[in-house]
């Protein structure tokens, strides 16, 4: 049991004042919080008791003994960590960006598999095993993820599209049916242009899928199934960069998960798929 301490940070923005100081706490002093009840946090943090359940609500835990559970957990995972997600500075070099650049990355990946349950991407790998059409939505970096889906899934068979467009994406939700699928990929959870898809797309009769980052948001709250990512972003980046990681690698989980439902049928699709590029681009250089 782990992913406290990264469910605590993705949700901190997002929790009411009257409970962030048990949060913060938390956060600053997590070896001492496996080893105090909830009157000893609430008055060691400067709250109270009532906050400290609802802080544990708010964040989607049962109560204060499974959040205690999962920061010990992770306790014990980060003790031989302790460089995870340093800082890239001005002028660091190209050595130092190698290494921390991996290891940022590494330490995503980790948590991310750490904080997703497996039951959850069996379900979702289930209904796109069994999907008449698969949507994929997603905008800014999230919409490449979206475009990965679209290209792997396409080249084994399954009619899938990936669109950016806010009207394209609308007009495709609106035409899918029961035993479709929407997947939507936001790292926020919040992009506003993906909020009135989902809902388009669950009115329609799709099983909804949300890929978003931990924490309440208001996609996973619309999606039948919640897939959660874990990225810390540098300060210094031109777009998302361990996001779109942990994005890419849930994706390739599930792709490959569905791919070996029906292996034969995927041989014979990824074949099909690899003859025809190889054939049209031999005709070319000839």
């Amino acid at each position: 049991m782990k992913g406290g301490l990264t469910l605590l940070r993705e949700s901190l923005p997002l929790i009411k004042p009257s409970e962030r100081n048990a949060a913060n706490y938390i956060l600053a002093h997590p070896s001492e919080v496996v080893k105090l009840s909830v009157q000893e946090l609430a008055g060691k943090s400067g709250s109270s008791e009532a906050a400290v359940i609802r802080l544990c609500k708010s964040i989607g835990v049962t109560g204060y003994r499974e959040l205690k559970l999962k920061i010990a957990g992770d306790l014990q995972n980060e003790s031989g960590n302790k460089n995870a997600f340093g800082e890239i500075k001005p002028n660091d070099t190209v050595a130092h960006l190698m290494e921390a650049i991996s290891e940022k990355h590494t330490q995503s990946i980790s948590q991310t598999m750490q904080v997703n349950e497996a039951m959850a991407i069996e379900q979702a790998v289930s209904m796109i095993s069994r999907a008449r059409k698969i949507d994929f939505y997603g905008v800014g970096a999230s919409y490449l993820v979206a475009e990965d889906g679209e290209q792997k899934f396409g080249r084994i068979g399954k009619w899938c599209t990936a669109y950016s467009d806010a009207h394209q994406q609308l007009a495709s939700a609106a035409n899918l049916t029961y035993g479709d699928v929407a997947f939507v990929i936001s790292y926020s959870g919040e992009t506003e242009q993906l909020l009135p898809v989902l809902k388009q797309a669950k009115e329609a009769g799709a099983t909804t899928i949300a890929m978003t980052k931990l924490g309440p948001n208001r996609l996973q709250e619309l999606a039948d199934i919640q897939l959660f990512t874990v990225a810390k972003e540098a300060r210094i980046r031109s777009a998302a960069t361990s996001s779109r990681i942990v994005q890419m690698y849930l994706m390739d989980i599930i792709y490959t998960a569905v791919a070996g439902r029906d292996y034969e049928h995927t041989i014979d699709a990824l074949e099909k798929s690899r003859q025809a590029i190889q054939q049209a681009f031999q005709t070319e250089q000839k």
